[in-house]
């Protein structure tokens, strides 16, 4: 999959770019969505001609440079966004998105490739941009916003994106991304979160209620007053969901919950004086999160040796926030999966399948605890999974989707403002 070049800038567009840019901002504010997703149609699939004369002109100028491949590129990703950053922002336009991006999911390939006429030149660079990292992303943010819309029944992972908001600025930003468009997935991902905390806290509440009627020995509430059942929000089943948060909401070691149990980390390390002890403490807690029988194995000498490994020549410096964060940032590549271009990730399989998927995810909650900084880089983990298996259905990765659940419980209990304070009163069934 290809990337847009890092080196064409907005600073390096021509005049006939921008005037098309001029366009589409200009119309985006007066025509229906209906009317310029028509215009997309008719520029960029057919290319055969336009309602404004100028613009065709213009187009036709851009795609008779040579070697613009690239070019085009990041040109016809910032048209798609310039019209999806304005329909973002309001609610009766969000249809319009996944239509815009739909119109060039099943493109007639071009004759006789790049060469050849204007309308062979459109189709033959339109196609190639959806061979691009870029197209993938606006076909996720579709996912996101259709979602709303028409909820998604099908059984592939990818489908799933709009469920986990940690993975947004992985999987649908780029290092081109404009602000504006920044700023929307931004809105998307807040929008997403609370949802799924409003709907996590209700669901509680009603499992907390329902604990303590049937604790209770008064008779059953008048018919008017019924408890109303709510929707499990997660792809986990009930028994699933409800250990998961017990587990993140409790206590997990010595009575101590996670929250407690980083304090405690980071006040004894606080007075640390080595790097070298640094980690050797890292190592500790993080084992006291293990079941004895799996790190006496393989695990703890590996991931003993990876510390031991890490910056070795700063050992007798005092510890600082960079040596902390890289030190941490090479637990999550060995903890999840090291990168894109090598997604092994045994270790990771290895640990839920021996551990278990809440467990598993309660030790790099452990690990970001510590510091928030580390958050971005599990987020970046996950996306590389998410990546990796996009293509899957359910059935064939279930642990990786109890995994993606499993972070998104973790996350909105801990970095959320969801409050769940009430579930440590009753035992939930």
């Amino acid at each position: 999959m290809k990337n847009l070049s890092a080196t064409y800038s907005r600073q390096q567009g021509s005049q006939e770019e921008q005037l098309i840019y001029d366009y589409l901002i200009q119309h985006v504010r007066t025509d229906a969505p209906g009317q310029l997703v028509e215009d997309f149609r008719r520029l960029f699939v057919e290319a055969r001609g336009f309602r404004h004369p100028q613009v065709y002109v213009a187009l036709e100028k851009i795609v008779k440079r040579k070697n613009n491949e690239d070019q085009f590129n990041y040109f016809f990703n910032r048209c798609s966004h310039i019209l999806i950053n304005h329909w973002q922002m309001d609610v009766q336009s969000h249809s319009a998105i996944p239509e815009l991006i739909a119109l060039f999911e099943n493109l007639a390939p071009p004759r006789s490739g790049y060469h050849g006429g204007t309308a062979n030149r459109v189709r033959y660079l339109v196609k190639s941009f959806t061979q691009c990292d870029e197209y993938v992303k606006l076909q996720r943010l579709a996912r996101v916003v259709n979602n709303k819309l028409n909820p998604d029944k099908s059984n592939i992972v990818g489908n799933l994106i709009h469920r986990y908001p940690y993975l947004y600025n992985h999987c649908l930003l780029g290092d081109e991304s404009s602000e504006e468009h920044q700023q929307t997935v931004r809105k998307i991902k807040n929008q997403t979160e609370k949802r799924f905390e409003v709907n996590l806290s209700r669901y509680v509440t009603y499992k907390v209620r329902l604990a303590r009627m049937s604790r209770s020995a008064q008779p059953p509430p008048e018919k008017g007053r019924i408890i109303r059942p709510v929707k499990n929000p997660t792809l986990l089943k009930d028994k699933d969901l409800n250990q998961a948060l017990k587990h993140y909401v409790g206590t997990v070691d010595g009575g101590y919950t996670y929250k407690s149990l980083s304090q405690n980390f980071l006040s004894h390390t606080v007075h640390t004086q080595t790097f070298g002890r640094y980690k050797d403490d890292l190592y500790e807690y993080i084992l006291t999160s293990l079941d004895p029988k799996y790190s006496k194995g393989q695990f703890n000498k590996n991931l003993y040796q990876l510390l031991q490994n890490t910056l070795p020549e700063c050992n007798h410096q005092k510890p600082s926030e960079f040596l902390m964060l890289r030190t941490s940032s090479r637990l999550m590549n060995f903890l999840v999966v090291e990168n894109g271009k090598k997604p092994d990730h045994y270790v990771f399989v290895d640990m839920v399948s021996n551990m278990g998927v809440t467990r598993t995810m309660g030790l790099l909650l452990k690990v970001v605890l510590v510091s928030n900084k580390v958050k971005p880089y599990l987020e970046k983990r996950f996306s590389i999974l998410f990546n990796h298996y996009e293509s899957f259905t359910k059935e064939g990765v279930p642990w990786l989707v109890k995994s993606l659940e499993n972070l998104q419980l973790a996350f909105s209990v801990h970095f959320g403002k969801v409050d769940l304070s009430c579930l440590k009163q009753v035992k939930m069934g």
